[in-house]
């Protein structure tokens, strides 16, 4: 049996670029319990070298914000196959509230085309559908980072 390996999309001295390992928190807000899809993701972004802070499903907005100011992180991806993405917008709220509107969020999942206005709106930096291919999602994820640090930092 041939076992097939997977390299890093994004290069191996990320961390070393940003002079401190990249971190995304992957969660879930509301009611919605369905995971392989965070899963998956946050496998994708481990393989690529960043720092993934994997909650379990369920977390109360309050929770979210909580832990990525402990967490110190840089993105905060949100997960959503009913409708609990509609609760990102009090999210995005709370984040201004507590100053940390340098974290960028984004969402991905089962999200209804005439609701992306709503999450844009509110701040939401990246929508992805299933189907966004593992580079786009990586992708603008570490671009976010980059940007966060630069703004944050003043470097880079």
């Amino acid at each position: 049996m041939i076992k097939a390996t997977v390299e890093p999309i994004v290069a191996p001295d990320l961390n070393k670029l940003l002079g401190r390992p990249a971190r995304v928190m992957v969660t879930k807000i509301g009611l919605d319990g369905h995971d392989r899809g965070s899963r998956l993701v946050a496998g994708f972004l481990r393989d690529a070298g960043m720092e993934v802070i994997y909650t379990a499903p369920w977390q109360a907005i309050e929770t979210v914000l909580r832990q990525a100011l402990e967490e110190d992180v840089d993105v905060i991806g949100i997960s959503s196959l009913a409708t609990d993405h509609l609760l990102v917008p009090q999210l995005m709220e709370s984040l201004r509230d507590a100053d940390m509107n340098d974290v960028a969020v984004v969402v991905g999942g089962i999200i209804p085309d005439n609701e992306i206005s709503l999450l844009e709106e509110a701040g939401v930096a990246a929508v992805f559908h299933p189907g966004s291919s593992r580079d786009e999602i990586v992708g603008r994820i570490t671009s976010l980072i980059f940007e966060r640090r630069e703004k944050v930092e003043g470097r880079l």
